[in-house]
């Protein structure tokens, strides 16, 4: 029997009155693996403050099982953290006696004994969220709470925390706007949406979809419960007339009755959807061209500096194309496109080697992940005349559409969140109308809504694009071409998969740490769990199933076929 963790009951939380989210209540037993998801600003962070004691402005109760051990994953590292060096941030979780432990996590996490005396600011993306894991996990927990851990990772860092999440033997919810982690790591999901929580014991994409049938499910429902309401208020009405007419008591009464019931229906409709609040949309044209770019035999290397990050040999890209640019942090794909994009506005060829060529009529455009390219001064309005030469009422129309009410568009764009200011870039980039875009990490302020209209309007794309993302999704629905930078080379491939597999294999040294991360059932043992194997399978199976359920060319075959081996080796093995 599973032991019981957590209990809530009737959370709310209200900002400014108006409530974030309302009469929450849920359970977190023993072997739980839920995935947290929902829009930008719907309360996800808020929830996991609550559940750490974090917050206590909120309604309700939050009940902890006194035998379990919970830790928190933060979004980012604590500022007083930052100026420890690794050792102490780490050790300082433990008692001094047991600050062995510390060096062996350290060691187990892939960091040299170098690395130990190294300021924690000093660290990688990817080393922070090793770091944060590591001090959650060496407290031994029995639940662990993780806030977005995979935002602006790389690929090797979310694979080693995909790992790592898979082998942990505790339970845990994690935050997320990744749809590949949470369907490969989760078997259960909850879904904050419409001020409340949905909950479905599937894998996020299954979920999603599980949802979306129940909202067809409410409109058909609400639509015939609205056709009875119509309906008993024309009668009423009709009733209310004839007694004013012959003055008639008895049909009054009767109107009044059917107005009651007409009232008590309303009351008890079934709820809808309120849908998302803007799309994303990126318009741009073809050129009808061989080639929008051309890059021959290319070093590259950081602004002012003779170091080479990697060398490129012949590659083209022409209308159609959308390339994925892919690799570890630091191996120079963001490099690339700066330098690209500084010899477009240079004169679009690199006079010294000859070595980038751009088609004479091709217009660039550039989303630089930094937002570099909005003034934080300009209203969001004016934000947009940079992009086109197009009216104000184009400009008006456009923010609208994007979900930008009128009475923000005297806004300055200072006053955006991160996803507000992605929303406005991509209008720009729309109004433009490129025909080649570079995109640099253009999901770091998306969530899973935003992500999957971004991939659905760069299918529909007609120009050119260069991608740089480790957002797997994107990577394989949207992208038709990959580039891999590797070993100071770049390299062509044709399946995503087997670049996945070599950025896997060049982290292979660091394993996933199970330090303090408590079995479902009896300790003590070396063997698999059996109890954990059957969920471990049943997952597998439901993963399998919502993915075949996907159409075709959304559908990830190497996956499939590892969930396969893996449902094979686990059915041998019991």
């Amino acid at each position: 029997m599973m032991n019981t963790y957590l209990t809530a009951q009737s959370l709310t939380v209200s900002l400014a009155s108006v409530p974030l989210f309302q009469d929450i209540t849920f359970t977190l037993n023993q072997g739980d693996r839920i995935g947290l998801i929902g829009h930008n600003g719907c309360g996800k962070s808020t929830l996991m403050k609550i559940l750490t004691g974090r917050l206590d402005d909120f309604s309700g109760q939050v009940t902890k099982a006194h035998a379990c051990n919970l830790a928190y994953v933060e979004q980012s590292l604590p500022v007083e953290v930052a100026q420890r060096t690794l050792r102490d941030a780490l050790a300082e979780r433990v008692d001094e006696a047991e600050s062995w432990r510390a060096e062996l996590m350290l060691s187990e996490l892939g960091f040299d004994d170098s690395d130990w005396q190294l300021p924690v600011s000093a660290l990688s993306g990817g080393q922070h969220m090793r770091l944060l894991l590591a001090r959650a996990v060496i407290t031994e927990p029995d639940l662990l709470l993780l806030d977005e851990p995979s935002n602006h990772l790389d690929l090797p860092s979310l694979l080693w925390l995909e790992q790592f999440l898979r082998q942990w033997r505790g339970s845990f919810v994690l935050v997320s706007h990744d749809q590949t982690l949470l369907d490969n790591v989760t078997g259960k999901t909850w879904i904050m949406r419409d001020q409340t929580l949905h909950s479905f014991d599937l894998p996020c994409s299954a979920a999603r979809t599980a949802l979306t049938e129940r909202d067809e499910t409410d409109r058909l429902r609400h639509q015939a419960e609205q056709k009875e309401i119509d309906r008993i208020d024309r009668s009423a009405k009709r009733l209310a007339e004839w007694g004013k007419v012959y003055d008639n008591e008895d049909l009054a009464r009767k109107a009044k009755t059917m107005q009651a019931r007409k009232a008590r229906l309303e009351e008890a409709q079934t709820s809808l959807n309120q849908g998302a609040p803007w799309r994303l949309m990126l318009s741009g044209v073809a050129l009808p061209a061989n080639r929008l770019l051309e890059v021959g035999q290319l070093r590259v290397s950081p602004p002012d500096s003779q170091r080479v990050l990697f060398e490129t040999l012949h590659q083209q890209v022409k209308s159609g194309d959308r390339v994925a640019i892919l690799g570890a942090n630091g191996s120079g794909k963001s490099t690339l496109l700066t330098c690209l994009f500084d010899c477009y506005q240079a004169g679009q060829t690199d006079h010294v080697n000859n070595t980038i060529r751009f088609h004479p009529q091709c217009r660039l455009g550039y989303y630089d992940q930094s937002q570099a390219q909005l003034n934080d001064a300009d209203s969001l309005s004016d934000a947009l005349i940079p992009f086109a030469p197009v009216g104000d009422d184009i400009r008006k129309q456009a923010l609208i559409s994007a979900g930008f009410s009128y009475n923000r568009h005297q806004q300055t764009v200072a006053g955006l969140s991160g996803g507000e200011r992605a929303r406005l870039l991509f209008i720009g980039l729309t109004l433009a109308s490129f025909h080649l875009l570079f995109l640099d990490e253009p999901t770091n302020h998306l969530d899973l809504e935003g992500k999957e209209e971004l991939i659905e309007t760069l299918n529909q794309y007609e120009g050119g694009a260069l991608i740089v993302s480790h957002d797997r999704s994107l990577i394989e629905q949207a992208c038709n071409r990959f580039w891999l930078i590797q070993d100071g080379q770049l390299e062509e491939h044709h399946d995503p998969a087997v670049i996945y597999e070599q950025m896997a294999g060049a982290g292979s040294s660091v394993q996933p740490v199970n330090t303090g991360a408590k079995p479902v059932s009896s300790a003590g043992s070396d063997l698999p769990d059996e109890d954990a194997m059957l969920s471990r399978l049943v997952e597998l199976e439901s993963l399998l199933e919502a993915d075949l359920a996907r159409k075709p060319k959304r559908q990830k075959p190497a996956l499939q076929q590892q969930w396969r081996d893996e449902i094979e080796a686990i059915s041998a093995h019991l």
